[in-house]
This record gives structure tokens, C-alpha cells and sequence, in this order.
């Protein structure tokens, strides 16, 4: 009994101690601010949001998009921001748009447009912008190799009517 008392002691002590250290060193290295904390709770839950809005159906998810639109017109910050991007960035959806998510995302991943060190929200920001600009560069060049195939082909076409215009 007596151990169990002197642990809960010593327990509460280092906690006590750990309180204060945070008080006596805001912004120190290693303890997340109160802002980083938000911010951290507001990534993980956008993430949620975005794997539940996958598995909605196409009319409940124009709600959601609808809802975020509207929520974005209210407060232009980068909770609104990204939540809108991160819906429209959604493959597979009819109102995907990888460029106007990129667009949403531009001054959030700019780096180093609010603070040094980045924030959480600013982080996975440019995460996700990186990520939406890789897919647009990729589909600027999967259009570019189509139409390299096409004038290919169309060349292949002449050749092939040329020859079979030719007397024999």
C-alpha cells in the first residue's frame, strides 16, 4: 500500500513538473504549442472526413462539396481551404478538379508565407499540393503522348495512302 502511494507520488510530481515546464518554455522544441495541437486535430480529422466522404455516393457527396464551398466562402482560412481541396483533388468523383484544388492550396504551401517552422496545417498542405501538382504534370503529359501517337498515326495514314495511290 505504501509503494502504490509513493508511485502515484512520484507520478503526480512528474507530472506536476512536466505542466510547468511547459509553462516556463512556450514555443520550445519538442512541446507542440496549443496552436500545433489544433492544428494537429484539424489534419486528422480532415483526413477522416475525406475517407468517409469517399464512401458516400455521388449526390451525398455534392452535398459535402456544396457544404464546403459554403463553408469556404465564410472563412477563407486554411481549415476551409484545404477541406475544399482535398474534395475536389477526390479522383473518381464528377467534380473533380485538380486544378482549382491546387489553386485553393497555392498561399498555404508557398512555404514560409505565415510562420517558420510551418504548422501542421501548412505542412500537409504542401504535402497534398505536391501530390495534386505531380498528378496535373502527369496528365499534361499523358495528353501530350496521346497527341504525339495521334500525329503518328496520321502520318502512318499518309504513308499508307500514298503507297496505295502509287502505280504499280
Amino acid at each position: 500500500m505504501i509503494r502504490i502511494v509513493a508511485i502515484l507520488c512520484c507520478i503526480s510530481v512528474l507530472a506536476g513538473c512536466a505542466d510547468f515546464s511547459m509553462l516556463s518554455a512556450p514555443g520550445a522544441s519538442g512541446v507542440p504549442s496549443a496552436r500545433e495541437n489544433r492544428e494537429s486535430r484539424q489534419v486528422i480529422e480532415l483526413i477522416a472526413y475525406t475517407q468517409r466522404v469517399a464512401a458516400l455516393q455521388a449526390e451525398e457527396q455534392q452535398r459535402e462539396l456544396n457544404a464546403s464551398t459554403q463553408l469556404l466562402s465564410k472563412d477563407r482560412g486554411a481549415y476551409g481551404r484545404v477541406r475544399l481541396a482535398l474534395l475536389l483533388a477526390l479522383p473518381g468523383t464528377a467534380f473533380n478538379d485538380d486544378t482549382r484544388a491546387a489553386g485553393l492550396l497555392d498561399s498555404l504551401a508557398g512555404g514560409g508565407a505565415y510562420e517558420s517552422p510551418p504548422g501542421p496545417m501548412q505542412q500537409f498542405a504542401g504535402l497534398l499540393h505536391a501530390q495534386i501538382s505531380e498528378r496535373l504534370r502527369e496528365q499534361r503529359r499523358t495528353a501530350q503522348l496521346k497527341e504525339q501517337l495521334e500525329a503518328l498515326k496520321a502520318v502512318e495514314r499518309n504513308i499508307i495512302e500514298r503507297e496505295q495511290a502509287r502505280p504499280r
